[in-house]
């Protein structure tokens, strides 16, 4: 196995990969609450997971992903009275707009894939041992952790007391022992359409306790990496951590990856911002292949800006490979793999190695392009292949779609008018080739229409 390091946030150094039962890798990434369809900036560590389980299992590993969805939240409740829908039923149908959104950048599915509706014996039977161990009280049907019980809160956002606000599962002041203390289980309330039994009441679990439970219910509790968006860093990810360990006494995962926002005019992307680009509309305009292009552009751990230029990069690029997949031999490697070919591949797999650093792995990809392009490369077609899996982009092997009889008449006329030296016509026919989603290229075998980087679908 390739030894793999990642910067661990809790400790912030860059640390090794260490299985709990080599080879086996356990990965839990916070998935979406279900109260909306999702953004690109929830597609960001929806791609950045599976692609690095990908990676992990080409190199040796045997790596299980979990993504969880949250479907159980104060924000759903919120949004079904808006929509005038039952909860439950609202929860239902984001939760399959949002599989049906990442369905559509073809990079499959995690292994598993929790709610919190089908987790609620394990989130109380975790409760149940924090109160039993005097980290958590019931107050007034609501349930809460005591913060300062726990020596170590704060270890992983670095934060002090005075830092520490629990946000939308602070819970109610007037039944809290400590303002730092947060809800690990909401008795139902009046304007609520839904609950479920527990010790306490009728409730329902704050989102905190949900996580932890999922986590231990499919991983157990020191598998390899727990990660998500550093705005979960705190108060999300330090509160699992506090519920895990205190309930259970012991560490809940052995690194933790964090990715950063996807940024419109430097804020980041956010549903309650109201500065949100859906998921399914960018794939809509820009294609699946240069949406994944672009989420791997920046390097996992940085801010990624959202804007039209940073697409039309993306898919430059994307069109940028496609073109160089086109113009390959299928040569297979019978004579021998080139030096350069396998330098290359080597280098984007110590990128992936490296913190997974996608930036560095995309440039060596480019660099086997840039040479394929000023000489024969033997092997570069298939080393391009598990290059491009990778990073996501394999569909870009595939044979390119018949072009439409329309596109192939406008390119024929467009041709007889450039004999004819009536350039503007000719430009007026690109125009419309390019309203159907077709650019030509000019290749030495004559113009070629292939198409263009926001039409792959």
């Amino acid at each position: 196995m390739r030894e793999v390091r990642i910067r661990d946030t809790l400790s912030g150094e860059l640390r090794l990969l260490e299985p709990r039962e080599p080879p086996e890798v356990g990965i839990y990434a916070c998935g979406p609450t279900v109260y909306s369809r999702i953004h690109v900036g929830n597609a960001r560590p929806y791609v950045i997971f599976i692609l690095l389980r990908r990676f992990l299992a080409r190199v040796g590993y045997e790596p299980q992903l979990a993504v969880n969805v949250t479907d159980i939240n104060d924000k759903i409740y919120a949004a079904a009275r808006e929509a005038g829908a039952p909860s439950q039923d609202y929860a239902r149908e984001m939760t399959r707009a949002y599989v049906e959104d990442t369905d559509r950048l073809g990079l499959g599915r995690p292994e598993e894939e929790p709610l919190a509706s089908e987790t609620i014996g394990e989130i109380v039977a975790l409760i149940e041992a924090l109160i039993e161990r005097e980290h958590a009280y019931e107050s007034g049907g609501d349930v809460y952790f005591r913060v300062r019980s726990f020596p170590g809160y704060g270890k992983l956002s670095n934060r002090d007391a005075a830092d520490m606000d629990q946000g939308e599962e602070a819970g109610t002041e007037s039944l809290k022992e400590d303002p730092l203390d947060f809800a690990l289980w909401k008795a139902r309330k009046p304007d609520e359409d839904s609950g479920w039994p527990s010790p306490w009441g009728e409730g329902r679990p704050g989102w905190h306790i949900e996580c932890s439970a999922m986590a231990e219910k499919l991983l157990g509790t020191d598998f390899a990496i727990h990660g998500g968006g550093v705005d979960l860093v705190f108060p999300h990810h330090e509160n699992e951590i506090a519920q895990t360990e205190a309930g259970r006494g012991e560490p809940l995962a052995r690194l933790w990856m964090h990715n950063g926002m996807v940024r419109m005019a430097e804020e980041k992307m956010s549903k309650s911002l109201g500065n949100i680009f859906q998921l399914s509309e960018a794939l809509d305009r820009y294609g699946r292949q240069t949406v994944v292009a672009y989420l791997i552009s920046g390097h996992y751990r940085q801010p990624l800006e959202f804007s039209e230029g940073a697409l039309d990069e993306a898919g430059a690029r994307v069109q940028r490979i496609r073109n160089f997949v086109l113009e390959q031999p299928d040569d297979g490697v019978e004579g021998g793999e080139d030096e350069f070919v396998t330098a290359r591949r080597e280098a984007l797999l110590d990128a992936l190695a490296d913190d997974f650093n996608t930036p560095r792995a995309l440039a060596a990809l480019f660099e086997l392009i840039a040479e394929g392009n000023r000489r024969p490369l033997p092997g570069a077609k298939p080393a391009l292949g598990m290059m491009l899996e990778l990073l996501g982009l394999e569909s870009l092997l595939d044979a390119p779609e018949a072009i439409d009889p329309e596109a192939e008449r406008l390119m024929a006329e467009r041709e007889d008018a450039r004999a004819a030296r009536d350039f503007e016509h000719a430009d007026r026919l690109r125009a419309r080739l390019a309203t159907r989603g077709y650019e030509v290229r000019d290749t030495p075998q004559g113009p070629r229409l292939v198409r263009r980087a926001g039409s792959d679908g």
